[in-house]
């Protein structure tokens, strides 16, 4: 089960989506050598301190005992080494501690990051969405205090939004946080899910909470967003008393073994209002966007972790003869349905990996660029394209991982070849932070109609541009006009979803999601091959053939997609439970 990080896989994806012309204009002090020796030192690190506790994590996973919550074996002496090397402070602004590299440079980490044991990497993801929210919403005082020990990574943050009658309804929340006369509120309620909220990795523990106040109206705009800390802060920064919540226990789960989900209960808890009463959900996407383009980056990661497993086992597994090797028995990389699967596996990874660093790049733009045209542009695709990173990656994610498994045939279905965690480990990124199918959902509701459709309109514009230029290059011809093939589909359910507004449009959501990641990965590769195109180099010529083999294995499969969900909701919407039972 040995892991290499992806560096130079990450550092081509990085240089096709953008981010060296991003550098130029935005990060001038951050050139293309800095960037190789920040991918590489963290390749390193993440090789020898990460990858190895991986399996242990999975196999004794965190405690709970006596109303504490010990991290799993080796994590909290990984984590503080994390910390004490800067990892946690990479996209952080300077102000506050942090090094002010660019968001898409943090994903290309964190990728490695995950990717080595995604378990470890949700501690400092939700740390980082803390810090966004806290660096935007937060008061003065909460940005002097917490922020620098956050961007440090000497205390850890928790994102606290569910509860167990409401589940994504965040409008149904009841934990309550009435005035303590003070200035500050006292929490009551309890939150579940939530991750790494408490731990014996750091020595405080930062929560950012919604909970209503007792004068609040129903629903979501009853919402506000608060800063409880497990210990009390002074006005030095250092921890006082317990404050008063705590886990009430961990939940026992599918996969992430070595992440402790916890249920948290919050009896009186002093807290502090973050932002303005009443836009706590909007404090809070601030959060949850940030985690959620994480997120896809974890899909991408934990792709990776299987596929490497996968291509190891194939080449040291032998069986039967190969049409490809005259060895025998040959090892089954040389299968043709097996090499066609880590092809397909190597594919979709690259695809999605480019998607969430193009979504980084656009995030760097909408803050850094010129004009605040420029801004604009950037922060609309940016907010179209967040939720396909999130959605078309994680479920990325699952399906490679379950590739992984049946390449090792048999072999993958027992634990101990390590197969059958990646695809465990998986399974939770299609569900938090906000479902796949609220992303979709949240795709044709809100972002597909930006500017009238616009947005879309012009990325499918330019996807039929690199169309025609591919088109132009013999040995990419055919991946231009399925290119062009996917573009026009997707504009043409584009079209559909503006004109079906409603549940027609709601039902075709999902379809339409994997549609746009589908067509919007083929563009990725596209990009790539064509950066590869002429050389001689075996790896550059990979990307060529993984472009072509996309276009044929995916691409080709657009047109029928976007007839197929333009039928609209009738018989979803006729079809009762009952029918269905049988």
């Amino acid at each position: 089960m040995t892991f290499r990080a992806p560096v130079r896989d990450i550092a081509f994806a990085l240089e096709t989506v953008g981010h060296p012309a991003l550098l130029a204009r935005a990060f001038p002090d951050l050139d293309g050598e800095t960037v190789a020796a920040v991918l590489e030192a963290a390749g390193s690190f993440v090789d020898s301190e990460l990858a190895p506790l991986n399996r242990r994590g999975d196999v004794e996973g965190a405690r709970y005992e006596n109303g504490k919550v010990t991290a799993a074996p080796g994590f909290a002496e990984a984590y503080r080494a994390f910390a004490a090397g800067g990892w946690n402070s990479l996209a952080a602004d300077p102000e506050f501690g942090g090094q002010g590299l660019s968001k898409a440079l943090e994903l290309a980490v964190y990728e490695m990051v995950h990717a080595a044991n995604m378990a470890f990497g949700l501690c400092p993801m939700l740390t980082q969405a803390a810090i966004e929210a806290l660096a935007q919403h937060g008061t003065e005082r909460q940005k002097r205090l917490v922020l620098p020990k956050l961007v440090s990574g000497e205390w850890t943050g928790a994102m606290c939004l569910t509860e167990p009658q409401a589940g994504s309804d965040l409008a149904a929340l009841t934990t309550m946080a009435r005035p303590d006369g003070k200035g500050g509120y006292t929490l009551h309620g309890q939150k579940i899910f939530i991750t790494w909220g408490d731990h014996d990795a750091t020595d405080n523990i930062c929560h950012l909470v919604i909970a209503r106040t007792p004068d609040a109206p129903p629903g979501v705009k009853g919402i506000s967003l608060f800063l409880t800390s497990k210990y009390l802060l002074d006005d030095a920064r250092q921890p006082g008393a317990r404050n008063d919540f705590r886990p009430g226990s961990i939940e026992h789960k599918l996969g992430i073994h070595g992440s402790p989900t916890c249920v948290m209960l919050y009896e009186g808890a002093q807290a502090e209002l973050v932002g303005e009463l009443g836009q706590g959900l909007p404090h809070m996407f601030v959060m949850m966007n940030a985690a959620r383009l994480q997120v896809g980056t974890q899909g991408v990661a934990i792709a990776e972790r299987a596929f490497q497993q996968a291509l190891t086992f194939s080449q040291e597994r032998r069986q039967g003869r190969a049409v490809w090797s005259a060895d025998q028995p040959a090892m089954i990389y040389d299968h043709p349905d097996v090499r066609r699967t880590l092809m397909l596996m190597k594919a979709k990874i690259e695809a999605a990996r480019a998607i969430c660093l193009t979504t980084g790049v656009l995030a760097d733009l909408a803050r850094f660029a010129d004009t605040e045209t420029e801004r604009a542009a950037a922060k609309a695709r940016q907010e179209l394209l967040t939720p396909i990173a999130k959605a078309w990656s994680t479920d990325v994610g699952v399906e490679v991982a379950s590739l992984g498994l049946q390449v090792h045939g048999g072999m993958g279905f027992i634990e101990e070849t390590g197969a059958a965690q990646h695809y465990r480990d998986a399974r939770i990124a299609p569900i938090y932070e906000g479902t796949n199918g609220i992303q979709a959902n949240d795709l044709v509701g809100r972002k597909v109609g930006m500017a009238g459709g616009a947005v879309m309109r012009e990325l499918c514009a330019e996807m039929l541009l690199t169309a025609q230029t591919l088109t132009d290059l013999p040995e990419l011809a055919i991946v231009g006009r399925r290119l062009a093939q996917g573009a026009a589909a997707l504009e043409h359910a584009t079209g559909w979803v503006l004109a079906n507004s409603g549940p027609d449009a709601l039902c075709a959501a999902t379809p339409y999601l994997k549609l746009a990641g589908d067509v919007i990965g083929g563009w990725m590769l596209a990009r790539q091959a064509l950066a590869a195109a002429g050389s001689d180099d075996p790896w550059l010529k990979g990307k060529v053939a993984l472009a072509r083999f996309y276009s044929g294995q995916v691409l080709t499969q657009a047109p029928g997609m976007a007839e197929g969900l333009t039928d609209g909701g009738a018989d979803l919407e006729a079809t009762s439970a009952a029918a269905l039972a049988g």
